[in-house]
C-alpha cells in the first residue's frame, strides 16, 4: 500500500474540518475525493502534505509516518500536490517555475533533460518558455503547475482542483494529462468538483461531507450510485 490515513482529524480552532477520515491509495491508482464545498477534500491533501497538523489519526506513506514531518521532507519522499488555483510563480518564467520544481535535483544536466521531457509533454510550455507565469492562460497556467510538479518525480501526486475555471474542451485535455501521467507509473489522489471527469478517470473514490467519508468504492460503482447521482452528478 502506497498510502494510509487512518482516523484522521483536523480542526481550525473550534471548527472540526475532518472527523476521522480513513482512505488509501495503492500504487498505481487514481484514487478521487468529491464532495462540495467544505467537505474537507483540500484539507485532507494539505494534511497530507505537512501544512496542517492532525489533532488525532495517522498518514502513513510507505509504511511511514509523515504526520510529524515538515513538508520539505514529505516533498523529498516523492509526495507533490499541485495545489488549487495553481499557484505558479506570476514574474517567474515558464522556464524558471519548472527550475523550481526540480530543486531538488542538483545535477544540472539531469534537471535540464527533466526539463525537456516537459516541455515535450507540454509543447504550450515550450512555445511559452521565456514568458512571465502570470501572462499565461488559465489552461497554460495549470500545465505548468502540473509540469513544475512532475519536475519532482513523484510517487505520490496530489491534484487539487485542477479543472477549476477552464473551458470544457481544456478540462478535458487536463484529464487526458491526468491519465498519461497516471499509465506512466504516478499514482494520483484527486480531489475534483468534476465528479463526472473525476469517476471517469478513477479507480476508486470517496465522497466527503461536512469532514466524514459518506461514501466509498470503486469509481464505476459510485458513478450509477444513487445518492451521489442525486447529490453530486445532477442524476
Amino acid at each position: 500500500m502506497l498510502l494510509e490515513i487512518d482516523n484522521l482529524h483536523v480542526s481550525y480552532g473550534a471548527i472540526k474540518a475532518l472527523q476521522g477520515i480513513s482512505l488509501t491509495v495503492n500504487e498505481g491508482e487514481i484514487i478521487a475525493m468529491i464532495g462540495g464545498n467544505g467537505a474537507g477534500k483540500s484539507t485532507t491533501l494539505n494534511t497530507i502534505s505537512g501544512l496542517y497538523r492532525p489533532a488525532q489519526g495517522t498518514i502513513k506513506f510507505q509504511d511511514q509516518e509523515l504526520t510529524t514531518l515538515p513538508s520539505y521532507e514529505i516533498v523529498s519522499k516523492g509526495i507533490i500536490q499541485v495545489p488549487e488555483g495553481r499557484k505558479i510563480f506570476p514574474s517567474m518564467t515558464v522556464l524558471e517555475n519548472l527550475e523550481m520544481g526540480g530543486f531538488l535535483e542538483m545535477d544540472k544536466a539531469t534537471r535540464q533533460k527533466d526539463i525537456e521531457s516537459i516541455m515535450t509533454r507540454f509543447p504550450r510550455l515550450a512555445e511559452r518558455r521565456n514568458q512571465a507565469g502570470g501572462t499565461l492562460s488559465g489552461g497554460e497556467q495549470q500545465m505548468l503547475a502540473i509540469g513544475r510538479g512532475l519536475m519532482a518525480h513523484p510517487h505520490l501526486l496530489l491534484l487539487d482542483e485542477p479543472s477549476m475555471g477552464l473551458s470544457p474542451i481544456l478540462v478535458e485535455q487536463i484529464f487526458e494529462i491526468i491519465q498519461e501521467i497516471n499509465l506512466q507509473g504516478t499514482s494520483i489522489l484527486l480531489v475534483e468538483q468534476n465528479a463526472h471527469m473525476a469517476l471517469a478517470i478513477a479507480n476508486r473514490a470517496y465522497v466527503l461531507e461536512t469532514g466524514r467519508i459518506v461514501a466509498a468504492g470503486e469509481a464505476d460503482q459510485l458513478h450509477n450510485d444513487p445518492l451521489v447521482l442525486k447529490a453530486y452528478l445532477g442524476g
